[in-house]
């Protein structure tokens, strides 16, 4: 039974056991609800809980181990030579699990008959060309080890899909025997309903916190990996970035590290003064009818997808700055420049600080500007000398965590940048950050116990911690020179 007509089967029996608690327990009282000690429909969804929480909970547990038993014991029955290392191994088990599902397409299309794929022996060509003929592509060889394994793989995983079947639909039963017993007019159903939401609740807020852990592990662990093949000192210090798969590589991040700071640095200068000067004008000059109107368009910016403000960098902002402002002073020849990205970032970040500092103006309490007003101040001078120190901690947070998504955009990058790692204080060369670079080492086929694929672990590490602390210091800032008003 397939795993959606498994879940469908569990309704059923949730259903089920939901309208029988809920009559039991209405017998129990007498058909008289006041006697209750919980609503009816609580005593009902006790029933249907105590069916599907075991039930999922098997169902996802199987899920995840079946996976690793069959492909435990499909590898360990392989030859040596075709799982000589994890690399071999896993390409060998790719090359199984592709010849198995090849193998159910035809049995299911009529083309292969379920005991002709129960002995697969030697017939390699036909195979071959009964796969091909369900569309299944395959390499230039492939072993009878492998399609022997390919036939134990799909019986196991038959085996699988029946032994989860039965494992599921006795624990819904079981559970909702239990379920229902319990329905009786002195339960407390209610309670037990409202324990089990909690935990559902817990459990997916917790799903944020682990999903982190999750990627900080990983990349943790592959860092080290990468620091055991490649010498952390020339990682971290090395002026040159030339990786090569052959050998002999040079990994030095930093040049990747000034590109990143420097497009960054740009983009700062165009969104801070623009998106600041936005926000003023919206909180504190604009009228309503204005404001109505100007915000939503502002902020139609960050619906952008930001694969479009690539292509308008590289066929509109750097073709421009290059005829216009390069070219003439003498400064480069390529659409693809630092000033380039940084500009179209800039224009990518605008409405996130003009959102914010806008919400962080507008939360600037009335009675600092009436008082100011008060005391003969000027429209404009209350804006300078009351309401942005007011507002500055809220301000500089913004402003930090505009920083760390520039430092992490990486299409317009690629499509404004270019990808030079060099060190250049010309904002009109091709340079290219830590993004882009991890982007290209993960691209391809890739060999990753090589240090060449490894070090995107370790760039990804190294922006993880800067954006990371610039986070951290922006909620210090706030937290420091944040005023509470009454």
């Amino acid at each position: 039974m397939s795993v959606l007509m498994l879940l469908a089967v569990l309704g059923v029996l949730a259903l089920s056991a939901f309208l029988l608690s809920r009559q039991k327990a209405l017998a129990s009282a007498g058909g008289t609800p006041r006697s209750l000690h919980s609503l009816p429909n609580a005593y009902g969804w006790h029933g249907a809980i105590w069916v599907l929480l075991p039930a999922l909970i098997g169902l996802v547990l199987w899920l995840l181990v079946q996976p690793v038993v069959i492909e435990a014991r499909i590898s360990g029955n392989l030859p040596t030579d075709l799982v000589a290392d994890a690399a071999a191994q896993e390409l060998t088990m790719a090359d199984v699990r592709r010849v198995a599902g090849g193998l159910e397409a035809a049995v299911a299309a009529g083309a292969l008959r379920a005991d002709a794929a129960g002995s697969l022996d030697s017939q390699t060509t036909d195979i071959r060309a009964i796969l091909a003929g369900v569309g299944v592509a395959l390499g230039n060889e492939v072993s009878p080890q492998v399609l022997s394994a390919a036939q134990d793989y799909r019986a196991m995983t038959a085996w699988g899909a029946a032994g989860r079947t039965v494992l599921v639909l006795a624990l819904a039963l079981a559970g909702g025997v239990w379920g229902v017993s319990r329905a009786h007019k002195d339960f407390r159903a209610r309670n037990a309903v409202e324990r089990v939401v909690l935990g559902l609740l817990l459990a997916a807020s917790s799903i944020a916190i682990l999903t982190t852990l999750g990627i900080v592990g990983s990349m943790v662990t592959e860092t080290f990996d990468f620091f055991t093949k490649y010498p952390a000192k020339d990682f971290f210090l090395s002026l040159t970035w030339s990786p090569n798969f052959k050998g002999n590589s040079d990994l030095g991040m930093l040049p990747l590290l000034w590109g990143t700071l420097y497009v960054t640095l740009v983009a700062l200068v165009v969104c801070v003064p623009v998106g600041l000067f936005t926000a003023i004008y919206l909180a504190e000059y604009a009228s309503k009818a204005t404001r109505a109107w100007v915000k939503p368009l502002i902020e139609v910016i960050a619906g952008i997808p930001t694969v479009v403000f690539g292509i308008f960098a590289l066929v509109t902002v750097g073709p421009a700055l290059r005829d216009w402002i390069a070219a003439p002073l003498g400064l480069g020849d390529s659409g693809s420049s630092v000033m380039t990205a940084g500009l179209v970032i800039g224009i990518l970040n605008i409405p996130f600080i003009s959102s914010l500092s806008d919400d962080i103006i507008n939360a600037v309490p009335q009675s600092l500007r009436d008082g100011s007003f008060g005391l003969g101040a000027t429209k404009s001078e209350t804006v300078r000398q009351v309401i942005l120190p007011a507002a500055l901690p809220g301000i500089v947070g913004a402003v930090l965590m505009a920083a760390s998504r520039a430092i992490g955009e990486t299409m317009v990058v690629v499509m404004g940048a270019g990808a030079a790692a060099k060190l250049s204080m010309n904002p009109f060369d091709a340079m290219t950050t830590m993004t882009v670079k991890i982007v290209g080492q993960l691209t391809g086929d890739t060999d990753f116990a090589a240090p060449e694929t490894l070090v995107a672990f370790a760039l990804g590490m190294t922006l993880f911690v800067i954006t990371l602390g610039l986070n951290i210091f922006a909620l210090y800032i706030v937290r420091k020179y944040r005023e509470q008003y009454e």
